[in-house]
């Protein structure tokens, strides 16, 4: 045992630590999976329909509808809307390829826009702007479990007749003036990957809506467009939630809500912690806006003026976990390189330079918290030395 551990310092602070969430529930996790494996119904078992009522219930909206994966969900809501060729649709830059790459596939244009500098969500203003005739729809991401500004989106929407998809992926129980994100636009979509807050065993996704016309078409499109069997009237894709994954984030429902609760307590505490410290004056700590529930996915931080990686490397060799979402904004991708009439964007850009996620899982103890700021204390002491040297 290092001096460090015997003295109750932690040794290391990982990003993640998917098992030390799922360790306490094990017995109900194998109890689940046996029931699924007693039964047989591998592919739509009781569990899936009950996860859907819950995924519904908990988003405020009227039907849930599961799928393979977030991924899937983003392409479901847009082949129910028929968007294809010709076709574009309004995207942040700045989030995860499948935001952009579900656009792509159908053959439609992702028109990327630029981001509030302070949520890192996508600028009304900026969407505004990006509006063509062949605008089809938008899809706000939810960037690390803060909802965008979905009054002024979807009014943008209202005013030139858009769909607007929510990408919920990583905001499960994310609030907008006091309403659950996925149903405050036309559809939204979930993500069960592990790492997500309701994450699963593997890869598994969700989309609710309080349009049943749309619901019908997204378990039609799910399902090989077949209604009855065998009998096919679009032709759709092959993506049903298991049932094992189904069982599993059942059990994980239940302690959504608490998890959802500690994530927010080891947000506050990192403010805390960081202006105690005056680290508020290295680093800018995330914003929660007014009236909005964060869900707290990431705890990201803006580390100006380009010390980004040598921060992240100082953590790295003090075994401490982080990550940059994202490095490289979409747009300047290479496999969207033929997309170049976006322009500049300023916020985007001058955010995949700056920006550092820092552990926030549940289960992070207090301890590892303030390793995880006197680290970066201990960084800004070195680096001032050394400017005054």
């Amino acid at each position: 045992m290092s001096a460090q551990e015997s003295a109750g310092r932690p040794a290391s602070v990982p990003l993640l630590d998917v098992a030390r969430g799922n360790a306490p529930l094990r017995t109900e996790f194998v109890a689940a999976l046996e029931n699924v494996l007693d039964s047989g119904r591998f592919v739509f078992g009781p569990e899936v329909f009950e996860l859907e009522k819950q995924m519904a219930e908990a988003s405020h909206a009227k039907y849930g509808i599961s799928c393979a994966s977030g991924s899937d969900a983003l392409l479901l809501a847009l082949m129910a809307y028929e968007i294809g060729p010709g076709d574009e649709v309004i995207v942040p830059s700045f989030t995860f390829f499948a935001t952009a790459s579900a656009v792509w596939r159908l053959g439609a244009k992702p028109v990327f826009a630029d981001i509030d500098p302070v949520t890192f969500n996508i600028s009304p203003e900026a969407i505004a702007a990006a509006i063509t005739p062949n605008t089809k729809a938008i899809i706000p991401v939810h960037l690390f479990g803060q909802a965008a500004d979905m009054t002024a989106i979807n009014a943008i929407a209202a005013a030139h007749d858009l769909w607007v998809i929510e990408d919920a992926c990583q905001a499960v129980l994310a609030e907008y003036d006091g309403e659950p994100v996925g149903a405050i636009g036309d559809v939204g979509c979930y993500s069960f990957y592990p790492t997500k807050n309701l994450g699963g065993m593997g890869d598994g996704g969700m989309l609710t809506t309080n349009d049943e016309e749309l619901a019908n078409r997204l378990r039609l499109y799910r399902g090989h467009g077949m209604e009855p069997r065998y009998y096919h009237s679009v032709v759709g894709i092959n993506s049903r939630l298991d049932t094992f994954q189904a069982a599993t984030l059942l059990v994980k429902m239940n302690k959504l809500a608490e998890w959802t609760e500690m994530r927010r307590e080891n947000a506050a505490r990192y403010n805390e912690l960081f202006r105690a410290a005056g680290m508020d004056e290295c680093i800018i700590l995330p914003a929660e806006s007014a009236d909005h529930k964060h869900a707290w996915n990431q705890f990201t931080v803006r580390v100006p003026q380009g010390s980004r990686d040598h921060l992240r490397k100082h953590l790295a060799d003090h075994k401490i976990g982080s990550e940059i979402y994202y490095p490289v904004p979409l747009h300047q991708q290479v496999c969207f390189a033929n997309l170049a009439d976006h322009g500049s964007l300023i916020e985007t850009e001058k955010a995949a330079k700056e920006v550092l996620s820092l552990p926030i899982f549940p289960e992070l103890t207090d301890a590892e918290q303030r390793v995880v700021v006197e680290s970066i204390e201990q960084y800004y002491e070195a680096v001032n030395k050394k400017a005054v040297a």
